[in-house]
């Protein structure tokens, strides 16, 4: 490899690999999807030779942040480019390619992220696109300090580790999203159960029509520009003494 790095390609492989299981072994402990994002940068800092510092930039609505990092200069030159909106990072988010340059083969295209990477002491860099959905795109980002840091081993490296990455990621969103969805009907739920007690206490005591109840509470919790279920709630504890949340 050009940064100097003889590995077999078993090697290599055994680094990416023992790198995938990882992540997916987080898949099945990690609850968060910013510490998951913060594992693919610690596992790529292991699966490519030569990366000295990874980031994660995410695209939603065309507003990029970086969602992850190893160090904050690196975050620091991520958020140079999205300063400029153009930068390699940007570039593989948005066109779905991979972008490896040296610096100074990134001066002439951008320069206030070629001036301050170099000042920072990195000399090449790659970044492989992520495709995650709803509206998201984004990219890990692969610093070297080596001037002829990655080669096309390295980028070849980086896509195979993206790509499963990638896929563990759309996994692991969609799993937020029924977790999600669960808790709004579990919360629908628990909601309804409210009302529909606060309704049967007031139609006992006024003698009233399930309809003519819903339609009282309806009314008060407009009054009091209050949501519905927390006037059902507070009904039901003055009416019996006992809060329903409890």
């Amino acid at each position: 490899m050009v940064h100097g790095q003889d590995e077999a390609w078993p090697v290599v492989l055994d680094e990416v690999t023992g790198a995938l299981e990882t992540l997916t072994m987080a898949l099945d402990s990690v609850d968060d999807f910013q510490v998951l994002l913060h594992r693919v940068c610690e596992q790529v800092t292991r699966a490519v030779p030569g990366v000295d510092e990874a980031t994660v930039t995410l695209v939603t609505d065309g507003s990029a942040e970086t969602a992850a990092t190893t160090s904050e200069i690196a975050a620091e030159l991520d958020r140079d480019q999205y300063r400029e909106g153009d930068g390699p990072c940007l570039q593989a988010a948005q066109t779905g390619d991979i972008v490896r340059v040296s610096i100074a083969e990134a001066a002439d295209r951008w320069p206030v992220f070629a001036k301050d990477a170099a000042a920072a002491g990195f000399g090449s860099f790659l970044s492989a696109p992520l495709v995650i959905g709803d509206g998201q795109a984004g990219a890990v980002n692969c610093y070297s300090a080596y001037g002829h840091g990655f080669a096309e081993l390295d980028e070849k490296l980086v896509d195979l580790y993206t790509g499963a990455a990638t896929a563990a990621l759309r996994v692991y969103r969609r799993y937020q999203q029924a977790q999600d969805t669960a808790e709004q009907l579990r919360a629908a739920l628990t909601s309804r159960a409210v009302i529909d007690q606060a309704k049967g206490i007031l139609m006992a005591l006024r003698q009233i029509s399930a309809e003519e109840a819903f339609t009282l509470l309806v009314e008060q919790s407009q009054r009091e520009n209050i949501k519905l279920r927390e006037l059902a709630a507070r009904f039901i504890t003055r009416a019996t003494g006992q809060d329903p949340a409890a």
